[in-house]
């Protein structure tokens, strides 16, 4: 009879221990109560009725699922690969169990279909310059239809877009002609600039009296950099303003 009693009182034991149940704090667990959802176990130590009530774990933490690679031919016949990556939050653990299989795996197909619809629909320039505002269609498209889910959308994010090799060349080719005319146009504008100061500097001699002489002594002086260069300079005399180059200047180089 003793026998019998130690017998009920293990299996007593094993039946509490094993309808003990953990949530941890970044999870929810939903409890199924003959399979009909009857709770939602916030963290902590939750007692289950054993052989009648199931718990599901459900992690309400943010998530990052990535989006696989999507072959995309935009609007102007130029095909492209792009993915993404979609980070999602449990908001209603129940919803998330009992309106879909798989959550995670449905928001990813759904965000694949949502990827291909809005990139099909731009030209190949728009999605290489507007990635943020390609994620942010995503992101709404994605997020109205999780709802039903209990999932909440936080953020999508655009990662690679490959294009064809032939397209990368084409473009290599564009940038390097478009920073070939940004370069003639930079040494135009500094050739103007320097003869807009020449033109500045001659009129400043011109108003100055014997203003070219000291800048013909100026450059003699540069050129006869040499001992062995001699300089014979002609200096006509002028009555108006006094003595003024007018003449050929002479270099005789003796070596």
């Amino acid at each position: 009879m003793l026998e019998f009693w130690i017998v009920i009182i293990v299996i007593l034991v094993i039946l509490w221990t094993s309808s003990l149940k953990v949530v941890r704090q970044f999870e929810r667990g939903v409890v199924l109560t003959l399979g009909r959802h009857t709770s939602t176990k916030e963290p902590g130590l939750r007692f289950l009725i054993p052989g009648i009530q199931t718990m599901r774990m459900v992690d309400v933490r943010s998530t990052p699922v990535d989006v696989p690679k999507q072959e995309i031919i935009t609007r102007d016949n130029v095909t492209v690969n792009v993915d993404a990556v979609v980070y999602l939050r449990v908001i209603d653990a129940s919803k998330a169990i009992l309106e879909t299989t798989d959550y995670i795996y449905a928001t990813s197909q759904f965000a694949q279909a949502a990827l291909r619809d809005v990139t099909g629909n731009m030209e190949l320039d728009e999605i290489l310059s507007k990635r943020d505002e390609i994620s942010q269609k995503i992101k709404e498209i994605v997020d109205n239809e999780t709802d039903k889910w209990g999932i909440d959308v936080e953020i999508v994010k655009i990662q690679n877009i490959e294009l064809p090799h032939d397209m990368k060349r084409a473009m290599a080719k564009q940038a390097e002609a478009e920073r070939e005319r940004r370069a003639v146009i930079i040494s135009a504008e500094g050739e103007k600039a320097a003869a807009d100061q020449v033109a500045e500097a001659a009129e400043v001699l011109s108003r100055t009296p014997n203003g070219i002489n000291i800048r013909t002594l100026q450059t003699l002086e540069k050129i006869a950099v040499e001992p062995s260069q001699k300089i014979l300079v002609l200096l006509p005399e002028n009555t108006n303003n006094g003595a003024v180059i007018d003449s050929i200047v002479a270099s005789e180089i003796k070596k």
